[in-house]
């Protein structure tokens, strides 16, 4: 890797969108001796449900806050915002959830490449949806990736890796967080020794690669007939906040779907049953297999998040059962 010019600061260019990855960017805006952010570019501005207003992104709005330069390409492969970026010169590029595929001739640009950072221990969940498909399969261990992008996605070489416990409670949205702030910290640790070429970029594994694809809202009924509370906790803890998971319930003669926010696994083993009973602070849904699942909180159609004890007390038969 070619060494930059000692005489000025490198030229770091951020591309990212949702909030998640604001603190990502918010460290790299720290003032720094080495480095400084250029401009950001983020996904395009979406319209308000009220007002019909246009809405930048938190990583635009946080950007447009500490006085960077924001690009919002519709296409991130077009010729107008490739010769955008060219002029602004920059030594690096450094992504983070932007939400758009780049280019050959966007990855060529930027002396020192483009670095991405990666809620995943690559190759190991490659894809959209790295963090809920790892907590949906029940790891107890994750990490945090900065690898150089390349064409294939999430297939480049690492740059560093650290490990990462998974506590068998977190939900994604918590978890990815945690994560982000990792990488960051991670990213702004190395980067002087990555600039000067002490780095040694490490080629992945391919051949142990695993796909993370992209969460569909119609993954998140779930089915006690078919998965054990494991199983079904996993997936609750892992579709937290979007698409969030469901369960068809019925009490006396009405059926409906509530939305199940928290749950706990018991130790338990009982007789299958389609009954749901109240038990201490939880509702109690015992699987085909016998596994037991403890609801804690769940949301009724149109009502708000609230505990099993209150969803229960407010049942007019106060009996339940899943469908």
């Amino acid at each position: 890797m070619d060494t930059a010019q000692p005489s000025r600061k490198q030229r770091v260019v951020f591309l990212g969108t949702p909030a998640i990855v604001v603190p990502v960017l918010e460290k790299l805006l720290v003032p720094q001796a080495l480095f400084e952010i250029v401009a950001v570019v983020s996904q395009p501005p979406t319209r308000a449900v009220r007002g019909n207003a246009l809405v930048p992104s938190p990583v635009h709005d946080c950007a447009l806050r500490a006085g960077v330069q924001v690009l919002t390409p519709e296409d991130a492969k077009s010729p107008e915002f490739i010769a955008q970026l060219k002029n602004l010169e920059p030594d690096l590029c450094v992504t983070a959830a932007y939400g758009q595929v780049l280019s050959e001739e966007f990855l060529a640009l930027p002396r020192a490449g483009t670095l991405n950072i990666h809620p995943s221990l690559l190759p190991l969940y490659r894809g959209a949806a790295p963090v809920q498909r790892a907590l949906e399969e029940g790891v107890t261990e994750t990490g945090v990736t900065v690898a150089q992008t390349v064409r294939a996605m999430d297939a480049g070489p690492i740059v560093s890796q650290l490990r990462f416990k998974v506590d068998e409670a977190v939900k994604a949205p918590a978890l990815l967080a945690e994560l982000f702030v990792l990488g960051a910290d991670e990213l702004v640790r190395l980067l002087p020794d990555y600039f000067a070429g002490g780095i040694a970029p490490q080629e992945q594994q391919h051949e142990q690669a695993t796909k993370a694809r992209k969460i569909k809202i119609e993954e998140s009924l779930l089915t006690p007939s078919a998965q054990g509370a494991r199983a079904l906790h996993n997936k609750v803890r892992a579709f937290a906040g979007w698409p969030s998971t469901r369960l068809s319930v019925a009490s006396g003669e009405e059926s409906f779907e509530v939305k199940v926010v928290t749950t706990r696994v018991s130790p338990q083993i009982k007789a299958a049953r389609f009954e749901i009973f109240l038990e201490a602070d939880g509702l109690e849904l015992v699987c085909q297999d016998g596994s037991v699942l403890n609801i804690l909180e769940l949301q009724a159609p149109g009502k708000r998040v609230m505990t099993a004890r209150d969803f229960w007390n407010g049942l007019r038969t106060k009996s339940l059962r899943w469908v």
